[in-house]
């Protein structure tokens, strides 16, 4: 776990908006999810990003990603995205005007700057001087941000259901966003087995069948997969939407229950528990009421909410009602090496990251994703990340 800095109190100076209610307020009086910090405050390690310079060529990826945030801000969506979180009562109004060009231009900056710094001294100083740092404050207000790690799994799927393949992912109902709300819960829609969705509103919309009703599951939590099909070819599928309901962790049910201990809880150690208790699926899965649908990406590469792309440690999910979409920030927390030994044994790191996903479990400013790559090994690797760290967005000045 790394250390985070003591709670910052200097007085945030903010606009004059529009409050919920119609009154005239203070921005800051609204919760902002960040707070403005001078360089001289930010954690030293901040920006010292060793890995652009080793072993991996991560600096391609991390240009790669860069050009991704910008193919999105300059797409219709972003135009739309930055309108609603720009407006007079979201947190964007305090980041000034013309949110969307700045960003943009300091993602161009910071690329110039990634191409021709020498080492990450270089590259960490030039940012410092270049660009205003805002740091999440998270959920204790003192900028303690809780990170996790998610991945693009590979499964066996069948195109057809059999007596092995019996658990299917859904794509998005014809008319969806004309359901009635509240809309029907996880229980209502597959049945407390995960094998009543043919019956119901979900006929016909089955995507591929599954062995294993915890990997039907866990593609839902992550929002993407790769299936390795029977057929001998690899389908790829990707979010497409959810129901109303909140995302419940199931992991944090069976800590709630005492199945598990707080500590112990991982991804490996979840999926333990119910290779070893099957049936408790039928009493677990059903509480998360949320429920997620999905499409054929056509063998696409896995892609955030932003419609781009995401890139294995250079991409993160966020909170979107909060973050400024694709923007350039920086992480200092823990992840697990290459070669993991079933616990995160890694060292604390800064990464150069791009805002480019959201998830249902990813709420408030204190929590994020970090997008680990496709496989076992970071399926592995996200399963161990439980840590917490700091969180920081950089704009130029």
């Amino acid at each position: 776990m790394v250390s985070v800095l003591p709670k910052i109190v200097a007085t945030v100076v903010a606009p004059i908006v529009l409050g919920f209610s119609g009154e005239m307020v203070a921005l800051s009086e609204l919760s902002l999810p960040f707070r403005p910090i001078p360089t001289s405050e930010v954690n030293p390690m901040a920006g010292l990003d060793q890995r652009l310079w080793g072993p991996g060529n991560d600096r391609s990826r991390l240009l790669a990603a860069i050009n991704q945030s910008l193919v999105y801000l300059n797409s219709p969506k972003a135009i739309t995205d930055y309108e609603k979180y720009t407006a007079p009562n979201q947190p964007g109004a305090a980041l000034g005007p013309n949110l969307r060009q700045r960003v943009i231009q300091s993602l161009r900056r910071f690329r110039q700057l990634v191409t021709h710094s020498p080492n990450p001294q270089a590259l960490q100083a030039a940012v410092k001087k270049e660009f205003a740092f805002y740091q999440a404050v998270g959920n204790d207000q003192a900028g303690t941000v809780h990170f996790t790690g998610y991945y693009e799994a590979v499964y066996s799927a069948s195109l057809v259901p059999t007596l092995e393949y019996r658990y299917p992912i859904y794509g998005r109902p014809v008319g969806f966003e004309t359901w009635p709300q509240p809309h029907p819960t996880r229980l209502e829609l597959e049945g407390k087995d995960g094998l009543q969705g043919s019956q119901g509103k979900l006929k016909g919309l089955e995507l591929a069948w599954l062995k294993d009703r915890l990997e039907a599951f866990l593609i839902q939590v992550q929002g993407s997969a790769q299936l390795q099909l029977t057929n001998g070819q690899i389908m790829t599928v990707g979010y497409a939407g959810k129901t109303n309901f909140p995302y419940t962790s199931i992991g944090q049910e069976l800590i709630k229950d005492g199945k598990i201990p707080r500590e112990e809880l991982t991804l490996p150690r979840l999926i333990a528990y119910f290779q070893a208790n099957p049936s408790e699926m039928n009493n677990y899965i059903p509480r998360n009421e949320s429920f997620v649908f999905f499409r054929n990406t056509q063998g696409g590469q896995a892609e955030g909410s932003i419609n781009v792309p995401v890139t294995a440690e250079r991409s993160i999910a966020t909170d979107k009602s909060l973050w400024p979409p694709g923007a350039l920030a920086i992480i200092n927390t823990v992840i697990p090496p290459k070669l993991t030994q079933g616990h995160n044994s890694g060292q604390p790191v800064s990464r150069f990251v791009l805002d480019q996903d959201t998830g249902s479990a990813i709420k408030g400013p204190g929590r994020v994703d970090i997008f680990m790559g496709t496989g076992n090994v970071a399926k592995a690797r996200a399963g161990l990340i439980n840590t917490d760290g700091e969180l920081y967005y950089l704009l130029l000045k």
